[in-house]
């Protein structure tokens, strides 16, 4: 399972010690890793080929990690909390690149460096559930004894250094592969090149990233020497321009940082342009700290904005708009570098794939190398590439913040006309107590725009009706103004909250247009002017215009074809 690909470089110089008679094979575990690099299996352990690839890639993550050095003479054994701490980084790892099945239920792995974890753990003891996270279960999975040599003048091998070297050679091999051939000429390809063997932060990252050098795309779309677009993996560069190799470096670094950290989706409500200008500060700041290349001249970069993230940036800079919009960025004055179309080009397509599992997996990789062979990295972007670690709130979980936020619930009151239970202790002091006023207020309601079009699946419609009725009634919303919409707008009325669930008759399933549906709710005279509008999607709409509080429920990877000014949660 893992011989062919990038990981492949896990098995690369070590040994399998299967046999029935090893003395050093787990009896109630699955595996134990020496520092000579031998993993010794528990033979008589059955379990499928995911949960054996992830127990090996385990083991062998430990060497490839630096855990068990290699040495002539006899080293310590790692005391119980290093050992703990240890496969706690190497579980977070594999979690994040989802190598093989665990063959139990892995808890959530703790934030923090290893040697901060055993030295917290020493003190306040192993916790419960990170005492048998290894693969030997009770027993200690990592185990140092002395060098054995095959021959006399061998030297203990370095196992991170080789893992690093096995690693991004693969990374290299799936490169030229891309490239459709080993030799890359180019200067920007040497520079792409050098990102996969000799910068481990990007190298991931590099090995997916195609480039794209022709003059007349360039042109047409006024590149003056790079830009990317994340969904298509692809930088397009203008080959007119001369730089030297330093300096590509420096280009190809900046973009690649732009897809990684996903700057064109994390723009929301802000000024496009300028959010792109403040990522450029940010970028070039981490990219001279950690002496990539050199900065080509014009490029973006202040001092003084050192160690702020892109939204104390763009919070600063959006003060002074006139000076701003005479900045240039790699691309050129006016216009941002961060493309949110991939440029056309005959013959292409963009191969489906899930962006955000790419990207967070090549730069957390990335990070645990580069610790390992080039040293710290700057605060600001280890903090941006760690939080890539946590997984993005579920659809419904983001619904519910959203009704949180734009549909209030009813608040009881307190008052001394009303009994109320005295405390035992002070049973002569009075106090007041909870009701609902009784007299008429408004009560809190929304609206919910439906495409019932031909396209609309009607799973998507039951799994957003059934989320919004629950969310409804538990924030004692007594009905919701329904409309469906396909080539015209049916209004029907308001629908009490527990018959959102599966009580709706849909209406229509011609073709889509959603704005007249939209302009009905606004219009309405008996519809509030502070309520929220949620529009139920599938993106194969004209452009909408929604002068209030809204948001889009649409499927998994579909886009909307403008952008959109609410939040977009994507139903699973």
């Amino acid at each position: 399972m893992l011989r062919e690909g990038p990981f492949a470089a896990l098995f690369e110089g070590g040994r399998l010690c299967a046999s029935r008679d090893c003395d050093l094979a787990p009896r109630h575990g699955w595996a134990v890793t020496d520092s000579n690099g031998t993993i010794h299996v528990n033979e008589w352990r059955t379990g499928s080929p995911a949960e054996w690839a992830w127990v090996l890639a385990h083991a062998r993550l430990h060497l490839g990690f630096g855990h068990l050095p290699s040495a002539r003479e006899e080293l310590p054994q790692p005391t119980a909390e290093q050992r703990a701490a240890r496969c706690v980084v190497v579980n977070r790892f594999l979690a994040s690149t989802k190598i093989g099945e665990p063959p139990a239920v892995q808890p959530v792995p703790p934030g923090g460096e290893e040697d901060a974890l055993a030295q917290r753990w020493a003190r306040t003891g192993i916790p419960p559930e990170y005492a048998e996270c290894g693969t030997a279960g009770p027993d200690p999975d990592q185990l140092v004894v002395p060098w054995r040599p095959c021959f006399a003048r061998d030297d203990p091998p370095d196992w991170a250094a080789s893992f690093a070297r096995s690693l991004s050679r693969s990374a290299a091999s799936a490169v030229g592969k891309a490239g459709g051939g080993p030799a890359r000429p180019a200067i920007w390809d040497r520079a792409l090149g050098w990102f996969v063997s000799s910068f481990p932060l990007l190298g991931a990252v590099a090995a997916g990233m195609r480039i794209v050098a022709d003059a007349d795309l360039a042109r047409s779309f006024h590149i003056s020497i790079a830009a990317v677009n994340t969904a298509a993996g692809e930088i397009y560069v203008n080959p007119l321009r001369t730089l030297r190799a330093e300096e590509w470096r420096f280009v190809l670094g900046h973009e690649m940082l732009h897809a990684a950290l996903r700057h064109g989706d994390r723009v929301g409500g802000r000024d496009p342009y300028l959010w792109n200008v403040a990522a450029d500060y940010v970028v070039n700041g981490w990219l001279i700290e950690l002496a990539v290349g050199t900065m080509p001249e014009g490029a973006l970069y202040d001092p003084r904005l050192a160690g702020l993230s892109a939204e104390a940036v763009y919070d600063r800079i959006a003060t002074d708009l006139r000076r701003i919009r005479k900045l240039a960025t790699l691309r050129g004055r006016g216009v941002g570098d961060i493309l949110a179309d991939p440029l056309p080009r005959p013959g292409e397509a963009v191969a489906a794939t899930d962006l955000d599992d790419f990207y967070r997996r090549a730069l957390l990789s990335g990070l645990a190398y580069h610790r390992t062979r080039r040293g710290e990295l700057p605060a600001g972007l280890e903090q941006a590439i760690r939080a890539l670690e946590q997984p993005p709130l579920p659809w419904d979980a983001q619904l519910a913040r959203w009704f949180d936020e734009h549909v209030p619930v009813r608040e009881p009151r307190r008052s001394y006309g009303r009994a109320s239970r005295r405390q035992s202790a002070s049973p002569d002091i009075p106090r007041p107590g909870r009701y609902l006023p009784e007299e008429a207020v408004p009560r809190s309601t929304f609206g919910v725009v439906l495409d019932t079009s031909g396209s609309m699946d009607v799973r998507l419609l039951g799994k957003a009706l059934g989320a919004i009725a629950s969310y409804a009634m538990a924030r004692d919303v007594p009905a919701a103004r329904v409309v469906y919409c396909d080539a015209v707008a049916y209004d029907a009325g308001y629908l009490p909250a527990e018959q959102l669930a599966g009580k709706v008759r849909v209406r229509g399933r011609g073709g889509t247009v959603l704005q007249q549906g939209i302009s009905l709710l606004q219009n309405a005279p008996d519809f509030p002017a502070a309520a929220p509008i949620l529009v139920i999607t599938d993106g194969e709409c004209d452009p909408l215009v929604i002068r209030r509080e809204h948001a889009f429920l649409t499927p998994r990877g579909a886009s909307l074809p403008f952008r959109p000014r609410g939040p977009v949660f994507s139903v699973r």
